[in-house]
Parts: C-alpha cells; sequence; structure tokens
C-alpha cells in the first residue's frame, strides 16, 4: 500500500497576510500609481495584438484598474473580474490556486500586479493554457526579480550589522526566463517576455514602505519576521540607503521591474518552426559567399 500523497509546492506566501496587506491599503486608502501604469500599458499590448477576443477575464488583479483601462476597446469584448474579496467589483472571489474556469471557456486571459504572490505558477499557468480556447491569448504583468533591490540589500546589511543575521524581508519574485520556461512547461506557444523598469525615488525609507503599504505589498512572506523592527535595525537601514542608493540631490531609488509575459493557446493558423532538412536554399547561395567546409570535415 502507498504512502500518503506529499505537496511539493511551498508555501513561500502566507494568503492570509496578504489579504491583511489588501485590507489595510484599503483602510489607509490605496496607492495605484504602479497598477495604474502596468493597467495601461497592458491596454496597449492589446490594442496592438489587433484581433478581437470576444470572452475575456482579468485575473486577480487588485483593483479595477484593468477593467476602466479596457473599457470601450473595441478589441475586448465581454470582460469578467475574478480577484480577491477585497476588490469590491468583482464577479466572482477566487483562490489564486485553484482557478475556476472551464476548459477552453476564454479567448483573454489578462492580469496586472498578482501572479507574483502566488506559490504555484507552474500549476497556475498550465490551469490558464487549459482555460483558453485555441488560438486563445494570455498577458500578465508582475513584480519581477529585480523589484525592490536596494530595499533587499539594505535591510540585508542593517540587519546583519545589528542583530547578527538577516531575514526575508523583501519578497523574491520570479526570474524573467525561468517565467519563459514554465509557459513553454505550460503548452503556450509563441511565449515572450520582457521587462519594464520603473524608478520611483523617495526622501527617505519611510516613505517607500508606507506606499508600499498603501499598495498593500508589504511583507507577506510565510517566514517573515513576526517582531517589530527595532530603531536600531530601522536607523542603520536608513544609513546604508542613503550611502548606496542616493541620487546626486539626496533622494532614493527604489526599482520595480515588471515582468511581462504573453502566450498563446495552440492553433493550427499560427507559425510553426521548419522542419530540419526541409530549406529550399542554401545559406552560402543568400550570403553571396563560396561555400566551404570545416576543418577536419572529410571531402
Amino acid at each position: 500500500m502507498s504512502g500518503p500523497e506529499t505537496s511539493s509546492i511551498v508555501d513561500v506566501f502566507d494568503p492570509r497576510a496578504l489579504a491583511a496587506r489588501r485590507r489595510r491599503a484599503l483602510a489607509l486608502g490605496p496607492e495605484t500609481f504602479l497598477l495604474d501604469r502596468v493597467a495601461e500599458d497592458l491596454a496597449d499590448r492589446i490594442g496592438a495584438v489587433k484581433r478581437r477576443f470576444e470572452r475575456a477575464a482579468d485575473l486577480g488583479t487588485p483593483t479595477a484598474a484593468v477593467r476602466a483601462a479596457l473599457a470601450g476597446s473595441p478589441m475586448v469584448g465581454s470582460l469578467m473580474a475574478f480577484g480577491p474579496a477585497e476588490r469590491a467589483d468583482v464577479d466572482a472571489v477566487i483562490d489564486p490556486e485553484v482557478l475556476p474556469f472551464a476548459p477552453a471557456s476564454l479567448d483573454l486571459i489578462v492580469s496586472a500586479l498578482a501572479l507574483q504572490t502566488v506559490n504555484d505558477l507552474p500549476g497556475v499557468l498550465a490551469q490558464i493554457r487549459r482555460a483558453l480556447r485555441p488560438d486563445g491569448l494570455l498577458l500578465a504583468g508582475f513584480f519581477g526579480a529585480g523589484t525592490l533591490n536596494e530595499l533587499r540589500e539594505a535591510f540585508a546589511i542593517a540587519e546583519s550589522d545589528t542583530l547578527g543575521g538577516i531575514s526575508p524581508r523583501v519578497a523574491p519574485f520570479a526570474e524573467l526566463r525561468d517565467v519563459g520556461g514554465l509557459l513553454q512547461r505550460a503548452g503556450f506557444a509563441l511565449p515572450v517576455t520582457d521587462v519594464d523598469r520603473i524608478t520611483v525615488r523617495y526622501g527617505d525609507p519611510l516613505s517607500l514602505m508606507a506606499d508600499l503599504r498603501r499598495m498593500g505589498a508589504a511583507n507577506p512572506l510565510t517566514d517573515r519576521r513576526r517582531a517589530p523592527l527595532l530603531r536600531k535595525t530601522l536607523t542603520r537601514l536608513f544609513e546604508v540607503y542613503a550611502e548606496r542608493f542616493a541620487d546626486p540631490d539626496g533622494r532614493l531609488r527604489a526599482t520595480f521591474e515588471i515582468a511581462w509575459v504573453s502566450g498563446w493557446a495552440p492553433h493550427e493558423s499560427q507559425q510553426k518552426p521548419l522542419r530540419p532538412g526541409s530549406a529550399k536554399a542554401r545559406l552560402a547561395d543568400a550570403l553571396k559567399v563560396p561555400e566551404g567546409r570545416l576543418p577536419g570535415e572529410g571531402n
């Protein structure tokens, strides 16, 4: 008799902490400048596709920014919003790890600043792929690995200097090259990835951390340190950040890396690579040079 099944998925992100962060952001008054920019960029990218998507779903976006950006778009028909309970206008509240979509039921799935906190990203991508009709499109923008690298480094040095060790203070977001591989593994055709790096400048680290709280983006890690931040650690954080990441005018840089991914559900109309040996012209002829042999090749 076989033993009980065990899951290999590590819960890097704490779902209850994520929900609490979103509720606090609403109570404080949400800061949406990053999300609004990503939603506008997403609408521009949809517009460049030059085709219409009749049935679309907005997956996990924390606010109505994507719905507003796509309102009136001739490229998108009906758009249903699936997201957290804290978002007032969602059509359905969902578990971000278990999607409610029927197979081959959607022409387009979009997402803005949501997938970076999914614990089982390969599983979610596979579910998205199954939900798309042939020649359906996934387009998503989320925080990439370079996000808040300044804050991550400053925290690591400050904690090491004042506490003799470090704890996870900034989430470890996915590397873009890894996400491209995950798209292929999930069965997407024509996967494309690119990065938009946004630099925001602040007067001090507290202003940055205040914005993160109002974005609902404060530390949601399962292994986060629960103890309050000590004054000596905060003081050292200020010093390190100013030493390493200040511009000549004294303002501090904070990087937000937006990783963009897109992929299509396979369809017979899509471009496919040529079969090996199927070329009908020689490279030497195209370049108008004599065809030679590599050293060591036979006659």
